[in-house]
């Protein structure tokens, strides 16, 4: 079981899975059953989230980049509706982030679907994490007008950039790479936002960091989640790696001391230890 390993083995399978490997691979590695580093990994991601949620209060940030980055679990949309399957739990997945594109937190992220009410969910908890007006910058998806709206009121800068992509070439070889963006459009929303500084560059980044670093969430593999929870805990469990553990090039540091929310890197034993006890 999980709970009876020693610190030290935890710490090791769940540095593992932070870094991309995936629970096989993990099994292999460490002698530790696929079973025990599936329950260990739900329950520390469990904890990640709160703490996460502890610690994330009164943030200083001054610009917020926020996106959306899509999954699935079990199968993809269009196979369950194929199989019947949608309301079993399973169809797509999205998971919504926020970044701070100066201290690179990432002080707010939210698992669901890509609807109003979860645009909702996610913007009013970001706004109840932070202590002043902000500039936040999306890209063109309408559901961000309203959540910002109606969480910030009238205290926020809101910007939006719109893409223009080109036609993707259709051979075989061509069928994964993104379209060419041929026209970038920065346009005001509310507020007094600066229009140079409406970017979803930062975000899109976490995107692909999150991509190579979550297993679940890699492309083109057969290893995505088969249960809600288990996704939710994995995605908590990168962040509180990013943003804890993890020290990020740019600014020489955790994201999370660079926020001043922590007064050094923690290690993966540190955060087994908090999100465990």
């Amino acid at each position: 079981m999980a709970n009876e390993l020693k610190t030290e083995r935890k710490a090791q399978a769940v540095s593992l899975l932070c870094e991309g490997s995936s629970i096989r691979a993990v099994e292999r590695i460490t002698g530790i059953h696929r079973d025990t580093v599936m329950r260990l990994g739900v329950r520390i991601g469990e904890g990640c989230k709160r703490i996460m949620a502890e610690k994330f209060r009164n943030l200083n940030c001054g610009r917020i980049e926020v996106d959306e980055v899509w999954g699935f679990i079990g199968m993809k949309q269009k196979t369950a509706w194929r199989k019947n399957q949608i309301g079993n739990g399973v169809g797509d997945i999205w998971t919504w982030i926020a970044i701070d594109p100066d201290s690179k937190l990432v002080p707010a992220f939210a698992v669901g679907d890509r609807s109003q009410y979860m645009a909702n969910c996610f913007i009013e908890d970001l706004a109840a994490r932070l202590s002043h007006r902000v500039q936040i910058s999306s890209d063109a998806l309408k559901a961000y007008h309203g959540a910002i709206e109606r969480a910030f009121g009238s205290e926020v800068d809101y910007g939006s950039i719109i893409k223009t992509y080109g036609h993707t070439e259709l051979a075989e070889q061509r069928r994964y790479s993104p379209p060419e963006v041929i026209k970038t459009e920065r346009i005001p929303v509310q507020g007094n936002p600066q229009i140079d500084l409406i970017s979803t560059s930062h975000v899109e980044k976490q995107n692909h960091t999150l991509r190579m670093h979550c297993r679940r969430l890699s492309r083109l593999t057969n290893a995505f989640s088969k249960k809600l929870e288990n996704f939710k805990a994995a995605v908590a469990l990168h962040y509180a790696y990013y943003n804890f553990v993890k020290s990020h090039k740019t600014i020489r540091c955790t994201p999370a001391m660079e926020a001043s929310v922590a007064t050094s890197a923690w290690t993966v034993q540190d955060l087994v230890e908090m999100a465990d006890a």
